[in-house]
């Protein structure tokens, strides 16, 4: 089998204070928190998964969010942008919706026929807004702060920043199935399946950059899909075959997941498409409560102890959820 992912799956991040966080994707950005749980590998902490109105592969963005985190450094080696994709004709609501709410932007640049604008969330990591000219079907989260028309429709393109593009291009073509398409100065450009939002990868070869420190602020890792256990497995056996560094199978409560580093240093995921986000807790709810996976429940009170206390935003309720359900 011929591994050929259709596009990214989720971006993780590390962030600071987890209401803080939870105030500016939820509220600023307006996309919907989808699930509060834990870091299952340190479970004194928060995981917090937004996204579009049901958190489907390729909407969303997930952040470990702890308060006393030190700051990290962009660099070679990770993830440095995050792009999402918002409509044609929405990129100027979006610089002044968030000069209203204090967050200061770039101009508005074009690279590939796309408008864009760039600016940092709280922590510092930074975060791109893409007007794609096709029509982007994925479902929005509709809120009183950040009307559906002009809403974030899920990711559109990740940057990996590297000091030498040639042994990370040959794991995103011949490792994941991506195509090469294009290359402007030094940023190489890679699709995934068919392309469009939420299939793309920019490769940006800065040889004199520093190298990146993951921690407060930066991309722990980026995840692409995959349909089911079975591919998973078989992807899984394949990329042990080529020599790569590949985790056995993880339980991720939501979907199951291998890991692997690419050779310019960012931490890769395969995640599974099935599973989603309605495992544990119904639509209409999705986000508002504590969940945990079976083998932490019986920590249930401890753990819930030791974690802030989040105010959730008023739209992060049924009412609206339930208007996007029937439309």
């Amino acid at each position: 089998m011929a591994i050929r992912t259709e596009g990214l799956h989720h971006v993780t991040a590390i962030a600071g204070n987890p209401q803080r966080n939870v105030d500016f994707y939820a509220r600023t950005l307006g996309l919907r928190l989808v699930k509060t749980t834990v870091n299952f590998d340190d479970p004194g902490t928060y995981h917090l998964y937004y996204g579009d109105d049901a958190g489907r592969p390729g909407t969303i963005m997930t952040f470990f969010p702890w308060n006393d985190v030190a700051k990290g450094r962009q660099g070679t080696g990770q993830a440095t942008t995050t792009a999402f994709s918002v409509p044609a004709n929405s990129i100027g609501w979006w610089q002044g919706h968030l000069a209203q709410v204090e967050v200061k932007t770039s101009r508005i640049t074009t690279r590939d026929d796309e408008d864009t604008l760039t600016f940092t969330d709280p922590d510092g990591l930074t975060i791109a807004l893409v007007a794609h000219k096709q029509a982007d079907p994925r479902n929005p989260w509709d809120t009183p702060l950040v009307p559906g028309e002009h809403a974030i429709r899920g990711l559109h393109s990740v940057t990996l920043s590297v000091s030498q593009e040639d042994a990370t291009a040959e794991m995103l073509t011949d490792g994941l199935g991506l195509t090469f398409l294009h290359q402007d100065g030094n940023r190489l450009r890679f699709a995934a399946g068919d392309g469009g939002p939420g299939a793309l990868v920019d490769v940006l070869v800065t040889p004199d950059a520093p190298s990146g420190l993951v921690a407060g602020g930066t991309v722990h890792h980026v995840a692409w899909r995959v349909p089911d256990d079975t591919t998973q497995q078989a992807w899984r056996e394949e990329l042990v075959g080529k020599g790569v560094k590949v985790t056995p199978i993880m339980d991720r409560q939501y979907f199951h997941s291998i890991y692997f580093r690419e050779p310019g240093g960012t931490l890769l995921e395969v995640a599974t498409d099935d599973i989603g986000f309605t495992a544990d807790e119904p639509l209409l709810e999705l986000g508002r409560a504590l969940k945990l996976p079976p083998w932490l429940e019986p920590d249930r009170d401890q753990i819930a102890a030791g974690l802030v206390k989040l105010n959730l935003p008023d739209e992060n309720n049924p009412e609206v959820a339930e208007k996007l359900a029937a439309r």
